[in-house]
């Protein structure tokens, strides 16, 4: 049994196509699969601040990047800052930041699903952001999004292209999963499905066929 298409494909590029701009049509239904993601209580906690290239919101969020994701992510066709509302009128939401990882997951797979990329980014300045974007105080700033299409690794810097060549690792399974007691392991190792296979558009871009690379 394989895994679906959609998750295998999925991985986390730099190298983005810079002469590529996403249409409002395109940005409107990845942020509909995000809003359709469930969440605790239905509260719906996640919110986005929205940039294309070489507009004003864009260059902002750019700017609160940290000096590595700056290196590339100036290609990406869109930047979204993903945030939580923290509270609202009856008291803290729970599991906000979950509430919001499910969405941004939901963003993600519609991205590939499109033939689209993206890369997630925790490295950037989040009070930087609040302040440039007058975020209230029950709202916090999680995580950056780079949207786009898969560029050239070959025009990534020299440390970057290593990186993104670098196969794609998880944990075993068997180390993961456990039964009746922490520690006892469900699965036996050799039940475990084989890794997912680099995506097309990897190969494309001059990967070697070793495995998508990046991080998430």
């Amino acid at each position: 049994m394989e895994l679906n298409r959609i998750i295998a494909d999925r991985w986390s590029p730099r190298a983005f196509d810079g002469a590529v701009e996403l249409d409002d049509g395109v940005l409107r239904v990845l942020l509909e699969a995000a809003r359709w993601a469930p969440s605790h209580g239905n509260t719906q906690p996640a919110r986005y601040l929205l940039g294309r290239r070489g507009d004003d919101t864009f260059g902002r969020i750019f700017g609160a990047l940290s000096r590595g994701n700056r290196t590339w992510a100036g290609q990406a066709s869109a930047l979204v800052v993903g945030a939580v509302v923290t509270s609202d009128e009856r008291g803290e939401v729970p599991n906000a930041e979950y509430g919001l990882g499910l969405a941004v997951q939901n963003l993600v797979l519609q991205a590939v699903h499109l033939g689209l990329v993206a890369h997630q980014m925790g490295g950037f300045d989040k009070d930087a952001v609040r302040a440039e974007f007058a975020l209230p105080e029950e709202v916090r700033p999680v995580v950056v999004i780079a949207l786009g299409e898969l560029g050239d690794s070959g025009e990534l810097p020299e440390d970057l292209r290593a990186r993104e060549r670098r196969p794609r690792t998880r944990k075993p399974l068997e180390d993961l999963v456990f039964t009746g007691t922490w520690g006892r392991r469900y699965f036996r190792p050799d039940a475990q499905p084989s890794a997912p296979a680099t995506t097309d558009g990897a190969r494309s871009a001059g990967h070697d066929g070793s495995g998508p690379g990046g991080p998430v």
